[in-house]
């Protein structure tokens, strides 16, 4: 059976803050909440189990949201704080998986970086994490070029690296830029192919993404589609992805489908 991954970044809405736009704190937070709180009602819908790579900053805003996506959700380290102008250290990685254990009383195994940035993956393995979520083999101009990144599931040390997901041959990414320019047909069908080929569909989103965007200062390509419109077409996906021959897994579930013999630089991927 092949695997469904769908990813959230759970964090402050400070991408403004990237374009001259100061929002408030409180504001940063209630953005994230609407949004998050609409994406959950759509996957209880369709039965489909997720992973929410949180921020402790906003898990101790919302402790209570965050416990109850963990009874049916996997909640994953995005770090402490989701801020450019503060560069993430090993020693916020580390104080994230204890509160955010602390709040939803669960174990916390997987990581993804803020704005995935590179860092020295292997050494999560040290405290505890078992997988990372921060690579997008593809190239961002003026982000990154990992054109030459494996885009199957891999082993950095005792870590598992897990893609995002990649059209095959051309890399094109389907990560949520890609869900919110192009038009739902032509990304639903790109996903399709992709989880044939591949075995498994990694997705990632940003739960401010489907809150009202249209006060704030961001270029046309964050903001073209927000609000309802992108719940609507969210669950139209998600419908979608129902139908298919796959199953909707956490990250740390598909990590146990893993088979340790597996270790290899890229490995294709097989489910029971």
């Amino acid at each position: 059976m092949k695997a469904i991954l769908l990813t959230f970044d759970v964090e402050e809405f400070d991408i403004p803050q990237e374009y001259g736009q100061e929002v408030p704190f409180e504001q940063q937070f209630e953005v994230s909440r609407l949004g998050l709180e609409a994406l959950l009602s759509i996957l209880e819908k369709y039965e489909a189990k997720a992973t929410f790579f949180c921020t402790a900053n906003f898990a101790q805003h919302h402790p209570e949201l965050i416990r109850y996506i963990a009874q049916n959700h996997e909640i994953a380290s995005h770090s402490f704080y989701h801020d450019f102008r503060k560069p993430t250290t090993m020693s916020d990685i580390i104080a994230s998986k204890k509160v955010l254990e602390d709040i939803s009383s669960k174990p916390v195994v997987g990581f993804r970086m803020p704005r995935l940035m590179q860092f020295n993956t292997p050494e999560l393995a040290e405290h505890g994490y078992q997988y990372d979520a921060s690579l997008n083999p593809t190239y961002l101009p003026g982000r990154y070029n990992f054109l030459s990144k494996p885009a199957q599931p891999h082993w950095i040390g005792n870590v598992l690296e897990i893609p995002s997901s990649v059209l095959p041959v051309f890399r094109l990414p389907l990560f949520w830029i890609a869900f919110k320019n192009m038009p739902l047909p032509l990304y639903k069908w790109f996903c399709k192919i992709t989880l044939k080929q591949r075995g498994f569909l990694s997705l990632y989103f940003h739960p401010w993404e489907f809150s009202d965007l249209s006060p704030y200062k961001l270029p046309t390509y964050v903001k073209r589609q927000s609000g309802q419109e992108l719940i609507d077409k969210f669950e139209n996906l998600v419908g979608s992805l129902a139908k298919q021959k796959a199953k909707f897994l956490t990250c740390s579930e598909f990590l146990k489908t893993i088979k340790p013999s597996q270790k290899t630089s890229e490995m294709s991927v097989s489910h029971p």
